[in-house]
């Protein structure tokens, strides 16, 4: 007689700062490797690829979980971001996370808090001046969680590029001893990008959004040879737009360093894309690496 699987081990939930470093603690005694992945919930298969990226790399992986109020805008969509708790934590037992921290906005946040961590130069391009104040509330409760939990390493997807660049600058300007890692974006067949907003599609809308996969991949093999960026810029924003996207925030060729915005590929560097299908704001984007003769990367003056 076949027995059935046991059901998967809950995963510890810790509700505040003492607990989470009494467990981390506890783990470190024992010899064993501690990764985190901050998280907004709402989690995906994108989500669960980097708690078993953790996994690879530490014999712990904490999950947090937190609604961070100051990366939202006044008019972005704070208050219908999905919360599902209980769905979430099922998740992390299944995939075997061992803990999830869940701080409420007064752990984070409490009365008198008036510490902001901001980052210059890759904060003011792309997503910066669209979503004013957006970083610095990334960068601001993103340290905070890397020193409440001290990891050795952290997870972010690549999806958010900007961000993952930010997070590593500000630990490495800040000297936070945590390995800031980034990991590949997982797709839908389609290819559109895993995110927890691509729930508020409607089936149109759904239908339409892996046009902005599509063209990054033609404005990433239209300038690997070295070829201007601009004339494959335009091309790319008429086709979204066309595919629906309205307003395309930004379409564009950028360092993948330093965020600055390129004339012509000459090293690594990343097609960039942010824009609103209907009521939902779609970010993705794509590597590419120059094919032409390597050297210094041409600024474009915008």
């Amino acid at each position: 007689m076949t027995l059935p699987p046991s059901p998967p081990t809950p995963v510890l939930r810790l509700g505040d700062v003492p607990a989470l470093r009494a467990q981390v603690r506890a783990w470190r005694a024992a010899g064993e490797g501690v990764a985190l992945v901050p998280t907004m919930g709402a989690l995906h298969e994108g989500h669960l690829s980097l708690v078993r990226q953790a996994q690879e790399r530490c014999r712990r992986v904490v999950v947090s979980i937190f609604v961070n109020p100051t990366q939202f805008g006044p008019n972005e969509d704070f208050s219908r971001y999905p919360r599902v708790l209980e769905a979430d934590l099922a998740l992390l037992a299944e995939v075997g996370a061992d803990a999830a921290f869940l701080p409420d906005v007064a752990t984070m946040y409490p009365p008198g808090f008036s510490t902001t961590v901001t980052v210059a130069g890759l904060t003011e391009v792309l997503c910066g001046p669209v979503r004013p104040g957006h970083f610095a509330g990334v960068a601001t409760v993103v340290t905070k969680l890397l020193l409440q939990c001290l990891p050795d390493r952290a997870i972010f997807g690549e999806k958010d590029f900007q961000q993952l660049q930010v997070i590593r600058r500000a630990a490495r300007d800040l000297d936070i001893p945590v390995a800031i890692d980034g990991a590949p974006t997982l797709r839908e067949p389609d290819g559109l990008a895993l995110s927890s907003r691509n729930r508020y599609l409607s089936e149109e809308e759904r239908r339409a959004a892996p046009a902005m996969y599509a063209v990054l991949q033609r404005v990433a093999d239209s300038v690997r040879g070295g070829a201007a960026t601009a004339p494959a810029l335009a091309e790319g924003r008429a086709a979204l737009e066309a595919a629906g996207f309205a307003p395309v925030q930004y379409l564009s060729v950028n360092d993948a360093e330093s965020l600055a915005p390129l004339e012509r590929v000459e090293g690594p560097a990343r097609v960039l894309a942010a824009a609103y299908l209907g009521r939902t704001r779609l970010i993705d984007n794509v590597a590419v690496e120059a094919t032409a003769t390597p050297g210094t990367s041409v600024p474009r003056r915008d």
